[in-house]
């Protein structure tokens, strides 16, 4: 099914997280709570949104396609989802598209019980994995890379729930961050670089977790830790809370692209303010790539933040040279084909008596496709403006997420195709500079990037993937030889 959200991006042209997941334990309005925390988590998942509830004896499920206010803001709905445990999940579709049979938290009855999983993050090696369990005569409900961990965990044969869990995380690779639910209590794990994110904290008695501290501040939570990389941490129904480190250690290595783009800025994100990384990473961006300007405007919303760094670093007025329409939504009626720009002038319109006849430098967060960075240079120039540069606030991305991001095809990346120059050219701006590797580094408080060990997941920018892909070998592998038996 095709939906239209009111920040999908239709040209596909910006890096999508997919998921966002929360869990409260010993909480007595559990449901509500995760109703709310996942409303602060939104922007992680607009497509689709479902909680899991558990009041002791039974489980209970709803889930449904669009945002969580569509599903969860009724009395009616809550009262679905009675119990003091209840885990959500919010979502676009990487692995496995969209349609309700997708939507999380997945639930199955295993031999010991109901077993609930919300899961952000995308397993590298599912296809394999599938494979082998569907060989083996496991059916498949989903088709979610997020049920494997499911049959996995019924097929194991340790006699605990948590060694099962760990049994099949074992098997598994790529990027993961789990809410599980059991007759026994709720556990929280990540992955063993930590490439997702995962947060604990208190809310009176209750315990909670989600992907980011910004759902903590809505729901009245006080932020503890974060889940370290390839911790499991349990909960009880007594409020004992244990944990484990069984898959030995690890250097971490989270997204990067967490601080650039994903969460939001009210979060606290590797223990620094997402708000105050982005402002750094535009100041950084003014003193590698300075510009000749009038104005500095931000892209909004992305953009905003390293827009202020850049002009308070660079002493140039920092301006809304671009509005930005908060009701954009499903039920737009689409204009005819000669509507030029539509999809771009629908969500954003230039200030014309701001920007005309200035020079001004553009401030985003990334360049994907290209094809709106193009349009709003476009728009800016419509607009009467004399020059326009175009300032990123990271890296070009030239390769493609196979961790829980939704990134086209790598031959569909400007930056795969292109070098900096002939990306100007598309682009239509009078210059184009991305901030440097090493200076994103710098900017969100680290040394400059080690290619030995570096500190981040920053894939998509290097191409430096930090654990196996099994799926994808295998793809390129059955590729090439269908390739060699055409031309054999």
């Amino acid at each position: 099914m095709n939906l239209t959200h009111p920040f999908r991006d239709e040209d596909g042209d910006k890096l999508r997280e997919e998921c966002g997941v929360f869990g409260a334990i010993n909480a007595s309005d559990a449901a509500a709570a995760t109703a709310l925390g996942l409303h602060a988590l939104q922007h992680r998942g607009q497509e689709a949104a479902g909680i899991t509830s558990f009041d002791g004896n039974e489980f209970y499920q709803r889930r449904g396609l669009g945002q969580v206010a569509e599903n969860f803001s009724s009395s009616e709905a809550i009262a679905e989802l009675p119990g003091f445990m209840a885990a959500g999940h919010v979502r676009y579709s990487t692995t496995g598209g969209s349609g309700l049979r997708n939507i999380q938290p997945l639930y199955a009855d295993l031999a010991s019980g109901g077993f609930s999983v919300a899961h952000n993050g995308n397993i590298s090696n599912a296809g394999m994995l599938r494979q082998e369990l569907v060989g083996k005569g496991a059916i498949f409900q989903s088709t979610s890379d997020t049920e494997v961990i499911i049959h996995l965990v019924a097929t194991s044969r340790y006699p605990t729930m948590i060694d099962r869990l760990i049994d099949a995380l074992r098997l598994v690779e790529g990027a993961y961050a789990l809410v599980v639910m059991t007759p026994e209590g709720m556990i929280a794990c990540r992955d063993p670089l930590g490439i997702r994110p995962l947060v604990m904290g208190r809310m009176g008695d209750a315990t909670v977790f989600a992907s980011e501290t910004v759902a903590f501040d809505v729901v009245g939570a006080e932020f503890v830790r974060q889940i370290e990389p390839g911790e499991i941490v349990r909960v009880d129904f007594d409020g004992n809370i244990d944990s484990l480190h069984p898959f030995g250690q690890h250097r971490a290595r989270p997204c990067i692209f967490e601080h650039v783009y994903f969460s939001r800025p009210d979060s606290i994100f590797d223990g620094r303010s997402v708000y105050a990384a982005r402002k750094a990473i535009g100041e950084q961006l003014a003193i590698e790539s300075p510009a000749e300007v009038d104005l500095v405007v931000p892209v909004p919303d992305s953009g905003v933040p390293a827009a202020i760094g850049y002009a308070q670093q660079s002493g140039v007025p920092f301006e809304l040279g671009i509005i930005r329409s908060h009701y954009v939504g499903r039920t737009f009626i689409q204009p005819g084909d000669g509507a030029r720009h539509s999809s771009v002038k629908r969500k954003h319109n230039a200030n014309r008596a701001l920007v005309e006849g200035k020079r001004i430098v553009l401030i985003d967060d990334s360049i994907v496709r290209g094809t709106t960075s193009l349009k709003i240079v476009e728009m800016m120039r419509e607009a009467g403006a004399r020059e326009v540069h175009f300032r990123v606030a990271s890296p070009p991305t030239a390769h493609s997420c196979f961790y829980g991001v939704d990134t086209p095809e790598r031959s569909k990346l400007l930056a795969a195709r292109m070098e900096i120059e002939p990306m100007r050219e598309f682009i239509k701006a009078d210059s184009l500079a991305f901030v440097s590797i090493d200076g994103l580094y710098r900017a969100v408080g680290h040394e400059p990037r080690d290619p030995a060990c570096p500190s981040f997941c920053d894939a998509c920018f290097t191409g430096d993937y930090p654990t196996s892909l099994t799926d994808l070998a295998q793809r390129e592998h059955r590729e090439a030889q269908l390739s060699f038996d055409k031309v054999a």
